[in-house]
């Protein structure tokens, strides 16, 4: 991506971050916000840029970062407008997919969706050596929503959609590529799975995949998200998915203005297994997923116990939205 405006000059920056995992200095949430605007607008050089990126990945990201990261990330897209309705839209990351378990995401989207629930799942549609929530809705033939007005389709007959994050997002998705030259993963993988799209609140579905982005994240949550974007979950990954394990629920903290909220108790180790797809390809996964929908297979309870608690939350943000609307009128 070549620059489209006066180049950012981000050598002072760099000496900064760049000092190693003990010697390094955290950004302002300001600064953080010019840097990340300036990177996905091409004013950062690329030399500059791998120097940031590898810099950040050896550092870590502080709260302060990240929410400026985020507040950039969100003003390079066009937002969704809010869907009237009962609930409050979910929004569901896909980045990861399965690698030895069977994807179960589309499962608990759609299981929401039949609830009435708006649900936009986004995501990467391929990731070599992974089954992805793409592939498994297109082998359900659900086609991916490419527009704005897609989404709304979707939602006017009832079905989640799936919007590749080229779609919902371009410059976040060309900052994912990168991956690809670099080798290793950067900031924008993290907030991509904690964007809100929505003009209105919503609830967001948020995994993590090492114990320190459970402690930063959690941070994030309660004292730098804007609480008028709505409430989010956060959980271990299932293999990096936010939908919970079949056999072992994962602990679920619940934030709300800025309150957090233990809301499900990781399950302890147990013998007992799940009914599960008995492999994990988009063929499988998809046929065992329409027949847990029509009733022949069980749902996993820890999945069903995630869908009970996104429609309580869903249901009684969109009631306070409701309720505002109310006392301004």
């Amino acid at each position: 991506m070549k620059p489209t405006h006066e180049p950012f000059l981000a050598a002072g920056i760099i000496k900064n971050i760049g000092r190693g995992k003990k010697g390094a200095r955290d950004m302002s949430r300001q600064e953080a916000y010019e840097l990340y605007k300036a990177m996905l607008a091409g004013r950062v050089s690329d030399l500059e840029l791998g120097g940031i990126l590898l810099s950040m990945r050896i550092k870590g990201e502080s709260v302060d970062e990240i929410g400026g990261f985020m507040d950039a990330a969100e003003e390079s897209f066009t937002r969704i407008p809010a869907w009237p309705g009962e609930f409050a839209p979910v929004l569901i990351p896909s980045y990861n997919g399965a690698r030895k378990m069977a994807n179960l995401t589309p499962l608990l989207a759609l299981l929401l969706a039949r609830e009435g629930v708006p649900v936009l799942v986004h995501g990467v549609t391929v990731d070599p050596g992974r089954v992805t929530t793409a592939e498994i809705f297109q082998a359900m033939q659900l086609a991916p929503a490419m527009t704005i007005a897609d989404v709304q389709a979707a939602f006017a007959l009832g079905y989640p959609c799936f919007m590749p994050i080229e779609q919902l997002a371009p410059r976040l998705a060309w900052m994912l590529s990168l991956r690809r030259i670099l080798g290793v993963r950067n900031s924008t993988h993290t907030l991509v799975k904690m964007l809100q799209p929505f003009e209105g609140p919503a609830l967001r579905l948020v995994s993590y995949t090492h114990p320190e982005y459970l402690e930063m994240q959690g941070e994030y949550f309660t004292r730098a998200a804007p609480p008028e974007r709505g409430d989010a979950f956060l959980m271990r990954g299932t293999e990096g998915e936010t939908v919970a394990n079949a056999n072992r629920a994962q602990q679920i903290d619940w934030f709300h203005e800025g309150q957090r909220t233990l809301l499900v108790q990781r399950d302890a180790p147990t013998d007992d297994l799940a009914v599960v797809p008995e492999a994990r390809d988009a063929a499988t996964t998809a046929d065992w997923i329409a027949r847990a929908l029509r009733g022949e297979v069980p749902v996993p309870d820890s999945i069903r116990q995630q869908v009970a608690q996104c429609l309580l939350v869903s249901k009684a943000l969109q009631a306070k939205l409701g309720g505002q609307h109310g006392e301004q009128g």
